[in-house]
């Protein structure tokens, strides 16, 4: 018998950062159970520490896209994780049967500070996300059907 496949959405402010880390953990550590897509309030494109401190990790999220929000990605989605605040106020309204969970985690955007500082609060999140996504995965595919 195969587990069902759960399918993620990670949804934040401008899908430029924390969501494009989520998503590419989720690929990553979730197999063939779990799929992973993320969007944005807004889509502000992807911002380079990002890709640079999951590359330095041995994750590749540079093929990723910065995506807009649309209806059908919500259709899509078994689980719906809003990890900012704005996101998670301004998250729609979601499709019976949608599962949402918020991780409030710090924009590592806006830290300020020598470029090395700057990249230090870049992997700190990337750290955090790493291991949400483990604890997240870890729920799923262990997780008892649900009828």
């Amino acid at each position: 018998m195969t587990e069902p496949v759960q399918r993620v959405l990670f949804l934040c402010t401008g899908n430029s950062c924390r969501s494009q880390m989520a998503e590419g953990w989720a690929r990553h550590f979730g197999g063939p159970a779990v799929q992973a897509r993320s969007a944005g309030i807004e889509a502000h494109g992807k911002n380079p520490r990002a890709i640079a401190v999951m590359r330095e990790a041995g994750v590749d999220i540079s093929g990723q896209e910065s995506t807009r929000l649309q209806p059908e990605m919500l259709e899509w989605a078994d689980l719906v994780i809003t990890v900012c605040g704005h996101a998670d106020e301004h998250c729609p309204v979601l499709p019976a049967g949608t599962r949402k969970e918020h991780w409030p985690i710090d924009d590592p955007a806006k830290a300020s500070g020598s470029e090395e500082q700057v990249m230090t609060v870049f992997r700190a999140c990337r750290d955090e996300v790493r291991d949400r996504i483990q604890q997240l995965i870890g729920r799923l595919t262990h997780a008892p059907a649900v009828d």
